[in-house]
């Protein structure tokens, strides 16, 4: 298992993005849970759906920071003990092992003992994000390291061999001259992105899921060069293919298409990097499960597009196929198969209709902002009139307002990460941040006196307490 220390600022993991907080009546659409207790189900505060040796499994966070494993197929559930109280942020599952990230910060075992209760994994750095493959593990640190065990058969742990790993060790090569922020396992592959948007692959690559232009296997990280120069933003692999999503909203695709996974309209296998089509986008956020042959995608506009192979009566999708959801978790509980989540679904409680809804996603959009607010030189796109209606110090700011028809306010009291999650909960009534962060996000509130995000906070930390980090 593994464990975290803060959540960095500078490494973007998208565990507490916009799009990974969903309105809780999704969880209706995931069959899962159709079983369980009601009073349990209302109680879920996050969620992540795997498919474990071929059976659908579960694992539920609690609002009380209880942790539960729930087996559908033998309709049971039952609690981890050693996870709950321990501020679980995020759980990745391969094919036969789960790891969890915490926020305690200490991640596991030096044996290949198999166990079924979770153990702590030993690394004397913060972890941020995880990712599981088939058999083997990625684990990424707020200094920008990469770390990697288990089964090592292609090359997927990094450490220059084929031979299994059975504790962390860290990815070097390419990576040791810079920084990553995400990282990404496929069935047997590995992806990470650097800070400068660079790309680098390693693992198995009998299908060109490495991106290289050929089928070699790899066992220490290559950079991938076919990207046009554009800097990507974020990554995700299926079992044999990668998407990335460049940061002016162009997605890139390669490795298998046997089901269609590349949207390609064909299903020619592709080494190099391909673009998705143009005309679609751009693109905001993409999503892949290393279990499936699946890929999915939300366009800036909130249009959600599906390809590959999906549930029936679909099949093989070859290109892709518009849906009616504008969420990626809706997306994956209707048209995964096997029925998994991309990623960890953080609910949200906030009530949503259209005007709700229009709100939200007005914030930080430059086409209908009217003011910005500029943070560390970077701006944030927003109304004068909703800070005027949702905060005191802006009702006061702007009523005195000497700055004639300035359209824009710079602030240097806090970080950026930190001044976009309170204009968010301005737009939203949302806190999707990891409990540790909430710390000064606690601090920002009670300089601005939002006495809701003060107390939201105060339980978002509260549940992130324990004896190691208190």
């Amino acid at each position: 298992m593994a464990s975290n220390g803060s959540v960095s600022h500078t490494i973007h993991t998208n565990l507490w993005s916009e799009d990974n907080c969903v309105k809780r009546e999704s969880i209706d659409r995931w069959m899962a849970f159709c079983a369980i207790d009601s009073q349990l189900k209302a109680n879920i505060r996050m969620f992540c759906v795997f498919d474990m040796n071929s059976e659908t499994e579960a694992v539920v966070v609690t609002k009380e920071d209880e942790v539960f494993s729930v087996n559908v197929s033998a309709v049971s559930v039952t609690q981890l003990q050693t996870l709950s109280h321990k501020g679980v942020i995020q759980v990745s599952a391969g094919l036969y092992h789960l790891c969890a990230l915490t926020t305690d910060g200490q991640l596991g075992i030096g044996s290949t003992t198999s166990s079924a209760e979770p153990l702590k994994v030993s690394l004397n750095e913060k972890v941020v994000d995880i990712s599981c493959g088939n058999y083997h593990t990625l684990a990424l640190t707020d200094a920008g390291h990469v770390y990697g065990w288990g089964y090592n058969g292609n090359g997927q742990v990094g450490n220059g061999t084929d031979s299994a790993q059975s504790v962390p060790i860290r990815v070097k090569g390419a990576l040791e001259s810079c920084r990553v922020v995400s990282i990404t396992c496929g069935g047997h592959h590995s992806i990470a992105v650097s800070d400068t948007g660079a790309v680098y692959s390693w693992g198995c690559n009998g299908e060109g899921q490495l991106g290289l232009g050929h089928q070699t296997n790899q066992t220490t990280p290559v950079l991938i060069t076919h990207l046009d120069h554009k800097p990507i933003c974020r990554v995700v692999c299926g079992y044999r293919h990668t998407m990335l999503l460049s940061k002016d909203g162009i997605i890139y695709m390669f490795g298998l298409c046997d089901r269609g996974q590349l949207g390609t309209d064909n299903t020619t296998n592709q080494s190099t990097p391909i673009q998705l089509d143009n005309s679609l986008g751009p693109f905001r956020d993409i999503a892949a499960n290393m279990g499936t042959n699946i890929s999915a995608a939300i366009t800036v506009d909130g249009v959600g597009y599906v390809w590959g192979g999906c549930q029936p009566p679909n099949g093989n999708v070859l290109k892709p196929m518009k849906t009616i959801y504008d969420s990626l978790h809706d997306i994956f509980a209707i048209f995964s198969k096997p029925t998994v989540s991309s990623k960890m679904v953080v609910l949200s409680d906030v009530s949503d209709n259209l005007l709700v809804t229009q709100i939200r996603q007005a914030f930080d959009d430059p086409n209908t902002s009217n003011f910005k607010i500029i943070v560390e030189g970077k701006p944030i796109h927003v109304h004068k009139d909703i800070l005027r209606i949702r905060c005191q110090h802006f009702r006061s700011l702007f009523s005195n307002w000497t700055q004639g028809n300035k359209k824009e306010l710079e602030l240097t009291q806090y970080s950026y990460d930190m001044y976009k999650e309170f204009l968010r909960y301005l737009y939203t009534g949302e806190v999707c941040v990891a409990p540790d962060v909430g710390i000064e996000l606690l601090d920002l509130a009670e300089s601005y006196c939002e006495t809701d995000l003060k107390l939201r906070c105060v339980r978002l930390i509260r549940n992130g307490i324990t004896v190691d980090n208190v």
